[in-house]
């Protein structure tokens, strides 16, 4: 149905949800399943759809999508009932899931948003409400191929190591290069089984660094602040003059799935997460905004030719995105705190960035 989806959206160029809706809901009936998954099918298509659309204006010559893994996603009509997920059948006939009790303990006090079940595994989509946090300051985060760096309001900075997760990547690189396999297919279906142990192994190591920076936010009440990393594969393509090995390392940088991970855990506790444009950060001074310049006989530091400021290079880039944040939030520094004037009714801004947004004056 997904397909079906897919291939009728194309070939008539839609990418809205009412307009495939009103197109193949009528064409779906030949599946005999019910109409809950007709729904999700349409659903899931018209993302797809939309994803395709906007690759193709940077690609015109891309392939058209099609779904290769099989998959039931449904948002209606299931239900968890004595530790068990019952999925509609046909009417009034449900399918019953045994749960484990750490599943039914995770979920417990939370909306099961959505099922999805693939060949080897089922997911569950939950969701709960969480209370906005009032921060007290800010963390910038500076991700770099081997680290992620941490500045906070506080002027303290953390280093969170990720060379382990460069030298999997490393390794499952050296592995696929080593194929020896005349046929195309296999090779292929090898190289997708070696993919699927690598990401997994990538995923928990940015799992332990992205939650250590979310619970050190959340312990100190503090929001945090990321750059926004697009076109970076770009930078990287073959013809750039840049040697092959380098190219492979640069482009298997996961700086997107860590963003993804410390986002919505930060979301779950309900600390902010804001954006910022990374042009400029590594070079400009952090004390003066001045340019920075290397130190020679040293590889990580920078020093700065206005105030003679030395720093590593990602500590620097680290307080400048934490300061680029500032600019978009209500937090000011503690420099910045005024004694109350009687009587004052003018707004300084930086100064009285709190009361701009609660309060409305002339």
């Amino acid at each position: 149905m997904l397909n079906h989806c897919i291939r009728v959206g194309v070939e008539e160029n839609l990418s809205s949800l009412k307009a495939l809706s009103l197109k193949c809901y009528a064409q779906l009936s030949e599946y005999d399943v019910m109409s809950y998954y007709k729904l999700c099918a349409i659903s899931s298509a018209t993302g797809i759809l939309r994803n395709y659309r906007k690759a193709k204006r940077k690609n015109p010559h891309i392939k058209e999508p099609y779904a290769r893994i099989l998959r039931l996603t449904t948002c209606y009509g299931f239900k968890i009932q004595d530790g068990k997920l019952l999925l509609p059948l046909h009417a009034r006939e449900h399918l019953p899931i045994p749960l484990t009790r750490h599943v039914q303990e995770t979920i417990m006090g939370c909306e099961v948003r959505s099922v999805t079940i693939t060949r080897d595994r089922i997911s569950l989509a939950i969701a709960r409400e969480a209370a906005d946090v009032r921060v007290r300051g800010w963390v910038g985060l500076d991700r770099n191929l081997n680290n992620v760096t941490v500045a906070a309001s506080d002027a303290a900075t953390t280093t969170h190591d990720l060379t382990e997760a460069g030298r999997v990547k490393a390794t499952y690189r050296r592995v696929r290069s080593r194929f020896r396999r005349n046929d195309h297919r296999i090779r292929k279906s090898i190289a997708e089984k070696y993919g699927v142990k690598e990401r997994e192994k990538v995923k928990q190591i940015l799992h332990h660094a992205s939650k250590a920076i979310v619970e050190q936010a959340k312990q100190s009440q503090y929001g945090i602040v990321m750059e926004t990393l697009t076109g970076m594969r770009r930078l990287y393509r073959k013809g750039n003059g840049q040697g092959r090995g380098y190219r492979a390392r640069m482009n298997s940088w996961s700086y997107g799935e860590l963003q993804r991970q410390i986002e919505y855990k930060a979301r779950w506790e309900g600390l902010p997460v804001i954006y910022v444009n990374p042009a400029g950060t590594s070079r400009k001074c952090s004390m003066c905004g001045s340019r920075m310049a290397r130190i020679p006989e040293e590889k990580r530091l920078l020093t700065c030719r206005s105030c003679g400021f030395t720093v590593d290079r990602d500590v620097n880039a680290a307080r400048n995105i934490l300061a680029r944040g500032l600019r978009f939030s209500p937090v000011a520094h503690s420099v910045e705190a005024m004694v109350a004037e009687p009587g004052r009714r003018t707004v300084i801004r930086k100064v009285d960035g709190w009361e701009l947004t609660t309060t409305t004056h002339t």
